[in-house]
């Protein structure tokens, strides 16, 4: 062998040993990987396996949990326990973001109203005052006309107006339609509904609805899932019929033996008894879509007189009414109620005066307003109760519910007069502007959340 061949021997042998160091490199590495993937695939459907376990397990222990409330009778009524809404929520329950909208969308609507449309939204009055006719059992082309002058906040309707289930539904789909194209947005159509002794549908056979009792009877039994029960069935048949507000529930608390005005209407002398129940029957109207209010503020259980006949008043001091018959507003209050309805009763110890409430300053925009913290829709009482038609006129009395922080004006004795009076106090600046502005924001607050 000579030396060239010896050399090329040597470097066939040197490239070959390094093939094998190689060969032998990669073959290592692919042993790795594959180990590496296999521990890999084993651990992930381990963590699989441990996820899925625990979602089983915590099942199991919801429908455990859920099993043994049911058993213990500890379930919450229907509409009472729902699920959080999963968006963010401001300090009021509103989901972030809407309380601005619903800001920005009535200012738009405001800022297209005129002076006069404005103080058409101020009244609830009857469809009789509206349109002249003297008992109205339907809506049709005099409503819609009578709308179109004065589209009026909300309209109540009484036992002469109800006539039937078909007859209800007509009229009051017709007039909120004929309000909406007018407004373009809903129109109050209230009734007094309270069960028992008030129960302008309830107590007309011809509707066929569940009778409910005296409030006075629910109260004794002190069941809240009575109460809520019932403003659920009220509820119920009151949004079937074209209904979207309701005076009520009753939120007086019967401090005076001798009071023959809610003896029978209230929950009872506890003032907690009648927060409590008073909240429950609310949430069960809310929950059929039906605005309810708290009525009479302060308080109409303590009196002798009834204010539909004339001057009616409690001794009360403010000190005592927060003690009593304030207690179930309050509780309202804080727990975020829309609407409360003023009595036109006096309280002289409070005011100094004999002034109805409806129509005080210090009653509605110092207590109510300032120091019990409500800033929701004030409606008054009836302005054609003797209380308020003995010692005003309907244009006094609309003008001075108004300076006093009213907010929705209640069927004044007359409406043209009232409307006027209105009109006239802002034109020569007993009422400003901005304070008609005011009420008629918190109005559109309360029908623009309307279910």
């Amino acid at each position: 062998m000579d030396q060239h061949e010896n050399g090329y021997r040597r470097d066939q042998d040197t490239d070959a040993r390094r093939k094998n160091i190689f060969g032998g490199i990669a073959a290592a590495l692919i042993i790795i990987a594959a180990i590496a993937a296999v521990f890999w695939i084993f651990h992930t459907n381990k963590n699989h396996s441990s996820m899925d376990a625990q979602k089983q397990s915590a099942s199991e222990q919801k429908n455990q949990e859920q099993d043994g409330k049911e058993q213990n009778g500890q379930t919450q009524p229907e509409g009472q326990d729902k699920e959080a809404d999963p968006k963010p929520q401001d300090e009021n329950g509103a989901a972030a973001g809407e309380t601005d909208n619903m800001g920005e969308h009535i200012e738009t609507i405001m800022n297209s109203m005129t002076l006069e449309e404005k103080v058409c939204q101020l009244f609830m009055i009857t469809p009789e005052a509206l349109t002249g006719v003297e008992t109205v059992v339907q809506a049709g082309e005099s409503t819609q006309a009578a709308i179109s002058q004065y589209p009026v906040g909300g309209l109540i309707y009484f036992s002469q107006n109800l006539q039937s289930p078909d007859q209800t539904r007509t009229m009051l789909s017709n007039t909120y339609q004929y309000a909406e194209e007018r407004t373009g947005f809903p129109v109050f159509l209230s009734v007094d509904e309270e069960g028992g002794q008030v129960a302008r549908v309830g107590s007309n056979p011809a509707f066929g609805v569940e009778k409910i009792g005296n409030m006075s009877d629910v109260g004794s039994r002190g069941d809240t899932q009575e109460a809520y029960n019932i403003g659920s069935t009220i509820g119920a048949y009151l949004k079937d019929l074209g209904f979207n507000m309701d005076a009520a529930p009753d939120t007086d608390v019967l401090t005076n033996p001798e009071n023959e005005v809610v003896k029978y209407r209230s929950f009872g002398s506890d003032p907690q008894l009648v927060a409590a129940m008073a909240a429950s029957e609310l949430k069960g109207l809310s929950d059929q879509g039906i605005v309810g209010m708290y009525k009479h503020f302060p308080g109409h259980g303590g009196t002798t007189a009834d204010s539909h006949e004339g001057y009616a008043y409690v001794d009360d001091t403010l000190d005592e009414l927060k003690n009593g018959a304030l207690i179930p507003f309050q509780n309202g209050i804080d727990n975020g109620i829309q609407v409360i309805m003023v009595s036109h009763i006096s309280c002289p110890n409070v005011t100094g005066d004999n002034t109805p409430a409806t129509l005080s300053k210090k009653m509605i925009t110092d207590i109510l307003r300032t120091d019990m913290g409500f800033d929701g829709m004030v409606i008054t009482d009836a302005l054609n109760m003797g209380a308020v038609t003995e010692q005003y006129s309907s244009a006094e009395a609309a003008v001075a519910a108004l300076n006093a922080g009213a907010d929705m004006l209640l069927m004044p004795e007359d409406f043209q007069s009232a409307f006027k009076g209105v009109l006239s106090a802002v034109q020569n600046g007993t009422l400003t502007e901005d304070r008609i502005d005011e009420s008629v924001r918190r109005i559109l607050e309360v029908k623009l959340t309307m279910k």
